[in-house]
C-alpha cells in the first residue's frame, strides 16, 4: 500500500510540475516578490485607524490617538504602502523604469487625497443615516454597516486604480466583497452622498459611473451586457450611468454602457434593465399572478 502511494505521488509531482510549463499556466513566482494580502488588510485597518479614530481598533482605547500618533502612523502605512506597490509593478508585464521612485510618487500622490477621501465618507455617513430610519446615528453606520466598510475601501482602492497600479486595488475591494458581500469594482467612478443599505450582493461593474445621492439596496446588479468578448472589452464602456438622486430597490439589475437611469429615478425592486430610462421616471416590475393547480402533485 505504502509503494502505491509513493507512485501515487511520484507521478503527481511530475505531472504538477510539467502543468506549470504549459503556455496557459500563470507565472511561476517567488513568494516575496508579490504583493502580500494580508499585509494589504493591515494596510486598509491602518487607513481606517487614521481617518476614524476609534472605529477600527483591534482593541479598547482608552484615548484618541493623538496628533504626533497618527503622524507616526501615516509614516509606517506610506511605507508598507509603498513596498507593496513595488511588488505589483514588479509583476507588472510592463517593464517599469524607476518603479521605486513610481511607487513613492503614487503613495504621496495617494496620501494627498486621503483627506478628500474622508471627507466625502463623512458624507456618505451623513446619507446613510439621513436615508435610514432604523439607523441610531452617524457612528452606527461607520460601527455597523457592511454598506459603508465597502464603500470606504473603494473609495480608497479607486484612488490607486486611476494611478495604474496593478492587483493591489482588486486586492482591496474584494476584502471588502469577503467581508460584506458587496462588489465594487475599483474603477467605477461613485459621487458624493452615497449609500448601500443592507448591502449583500450588490455588484457595480469597472466603468459603472454613478451621481450624487444615490441609493441602492440589497441585490442590485450594475453589469455588464455581455462579456463574451472577453479581454477586447477591456477598457470599453460596458456598464451603466446612475444619474443623480436615483434610489434603486432591491434585486434590481440594470446592464450595458449605454443605459443611463436619469436623474430623480426610482427603479423598483427586481427590475430588469437594459435601455435608458428618462429622468423623474418610476419603474416597477409588473407582478406576476399565480398560478395553484390542485390535485395530487404525486401523479405529475
Amino acid at each position: 500500500m505504502k509503494n502505491n502511494s509513493q507512485s501515487v505521488l511520484k507521478k503527481t509531482l511530475t505531472q504538477i510540475f510539467e502543468n506549470r510549463l504549459c503556455p496557459h499556466a500563470p507565472l511561476c513566482i517567488e513568494t516575496d516578490a508579490m504583493p502580500n494580502q494580508k499585509e494589504i488588510e493591515d494596510i486598509i485597518l491602518s487607513l481606517h485607524r487614521i481617518l476614524f479614530p476609534g472605529f477600527f481598533e483591534h482593541e479598547t482605547q482608552k484615548v484618541l490617538l493623538s496628533e504626533d500618533d497618527v503622524d507616526q502612523l501615516l509614516y509606517q502605512t506610506h511605507h508598507r504602502l509603498k513596498r507593496q506597490i513595488v511588488k505589483a509593478f514588479s509583476l507588472s508585464k510592463e517593464k517599469e523604469e524607476n518603479i521605486e521612485k513610481k511607487a513613492e510618487d503614487i503613495c504621496n500622490a495617494f496620501f494627498e487625497e486621503l483627506p478628500v477621501v474622508q471627507r466625502k465618507l463623512q458624507q456618505d455617513a451623513e446619507a446613510g443615516f439621513v436615508g435610514d430610519p432604523a439607523a441610531y446615528s452617524k457612528e452606527e453606520i461607520i460601527f455597523c454597516y457592511p454598506g459603508f466598510y465597502a464603500i470606504s475601501i473603494y473609495r480608497m482602492a479607486h484612488i490607486l486604480y486611476t494611478q495604474g497600479v496593478p492587483l493591489i486595488p482588486r486586492i482591496m475591494t474584494e476584502h471588502a466583497h469577503s467581508k460584506t458581500g458587496i462588489d465594487i469594482n475599483s474603477g467605477a467612478v461613485i459621487g458624493d452622498h452615497f449609500f448601500i443599505d443592507h448591502g449583500t450582493g450588490v455588484v457595480i461593474g469597472e466603468t459603472c459611473v454613478i451621481g450624487d445621492n444615490v441609493k441602492i439596496y440589497q441585490g442590485v446588479t450594475l453589469g455588464a451586457l455581455s462579456t463574451r468578448g472577453g479581454q477586447q472589452l477591456a477598457g470599453v464602456r460596458r456598464h451603466p450611468t446612475v444619474e443623480d438622486n436615483v434610489t434603486i430597490y432591491a434585486g434590481a439589475t440594470i446592464l450595458g454602457g449605454e443605459t443611463v437611469i436619469g436623474e430623480n429615478s426610482v427603479i423598483g425592486g427586481n427590475c430588469f434593465i437594459t435601455k435608458p430610462i428618462p429622468k423623474n421616471t418610476k419603474v416597477f416590475a409588473a407582478l406576476q399572478e399565480l398560478t395553484l393547480k390542485s390535485g395530487n402533485i404525486n401523479k405529475e
